[in-house]
């Protein structure tokens, strides 16, 4: 009896260190140290292939640039898809805001007022867009798929009509000059993305909207049964994620001086990729902020890596295909893990489960 019990208690003594450790690498720290990792070494690769053309500080500034307007529109998804749902809509909701906002009657009013009109216009189209999006979904109980994929067509064919198909001019200089500028060297745009990033992160991680997005997304049922107005809290990720659509509008605004119904093509792709890359699970439920924002730098930085390489925008698109099946893969198999940990039938068997009476946990009954 004395020989079973001695095995035991290495079993006993390393099962814990072995859960804590597993805990950490599956936690969000772990994700997002990953991420870094992964990033680094892309950053390696650059250097590498590319040179100082890479590692230049304006060629950093480019990468953060263009990362900027992805990431705030990312950030928005990442409460949407945390809570449970998808929003196929944001690129047609940028194009519809920015051809809202440039239009004649617009800029006209803007210029007898001032320029922050415009800016508004493009957060209030794209919040009303989001609120339309939250309705038909939480209140007329259609799939969120199905939902904002007929918007994006609906949004997309609007700025089309209003547009008439054609790219709107900017004509506000102070608007220009304001989002052209770099205070303290880094660009208006980038620091927009990283105010946008560090707003979500205080919402999701230290307000009490932030834990009923977490409760939404993981079982909205039980967060119904808790007292969280489903529905209504529903209504509000849309709207918030049309809301960061209006304020990438705006940043594209600037950064090509027009709005055309062709601006955010595909970005709800890239939006999608980068939060699932950032670890968040497309089941809701879990989700970092700090993980998108990541993710978004990694796309945008191996875009940069194939350009700067002379490598064809196909290349570049199977690499990123790449990427988003091997980050699912991985989610799948961290999840199976979690709940192959937790479900009772991995359990050790007892005295009431079949073993034999006075037999040590773990080990073979002799």
């Amino acid at each position: 009896m004395s020989t079973p019990t001695t095995q035991a208690r290495p079993t006993a003594a390393g099962s814990p260190r072995r859960s804590v450790a597993s805990g950490l690498l599956s936690g969000p720290a772990g994700r997002n140290a990953g991420l870094v990792i992964a990033l680094v070494i892309l950053c390696v690769v650059g250097i590498a292939t590319a040179g100082d053309r890479f590692a230049s500080t304006d060629n950093l500034l480019t990468i953060l640039r263009l990362a900027a307007v992805t990431g705030v529109v990312s950030v928005g998804m990442t409460f949407v898809i945390i809570g449970g749902g998808i929003d196929l809509s944001v690129g047609a909701l940028v194009a519809l805001s920015s051809v809202w906002a440039t239009t004649l009657a617009t800029q006209a009013l803007a210029e007898d007022t001032h320029w922050i009109l415009m800016v508004g216009t493009a957060l209030l189209v794209g919040g009303v867009a989001g609120l339309i999006n939250g309705v038909v979904i939480a209140y007329g109980k259609l799939v969120a798929f199905i939902a904002t994929l007929a918007m994006l067509a609906a949004a997309r064919g609007l700025a089309e009509i209003i547009a008439n198909r054609r790219t709107q001019i900017v004509q506000d200089q102070d608007f220009l000059r304001f989002f052209s500028g770099s205070p303290l060297g880094i660009p208006t745009l980038v620091w927009i993305f990283a105010l946008v990033a560090v707003l979500g992160w205080v919402l999701l991680n230290r307000t009490t909207f932030g834990r009923r997005t977490f409760a939404v997304g993981g079982n909205a049922e039980a967060a119904r049964l808790a007292g969280i107005r489903v529905q209504r809290h529903t209504v509000a990720l849309y709207v918030l994620s049309g809301i960061t659509c209006g304020i990438a509008a705006v940043m594209l605004m600037a950064r090509t001086t027009t709005g055309s119904s062709t601006h955010g093509t595909l970005l709800e792709l890239d939006a999608i990729a980068a939060v699932v890359i950032g670890g968040t699970l497309l089941i809701g439920g879990r989700g970092t902020i700090v993980g998108t924002v990541l993710g978004v730098l990694i796309f945008t930085a191996l875009s940069n890596v194939f350009t700067l390489n002379n490598l064809s925008s196909s290349a570049q698109a199977v690499a990123k295909g790449v990427i988003i099946v091997a980050a699912v893969l991985l989610q799948q198999r961290v999840a199976a893990g979690r709940k192959q940990r937790r479900s009772p039938a991995s359990a050790p068997p007892t005295a009431g489960d079949g073993a034999p009476a006075g037999a040590s946990p773990g080990v073979p009954a002799s």
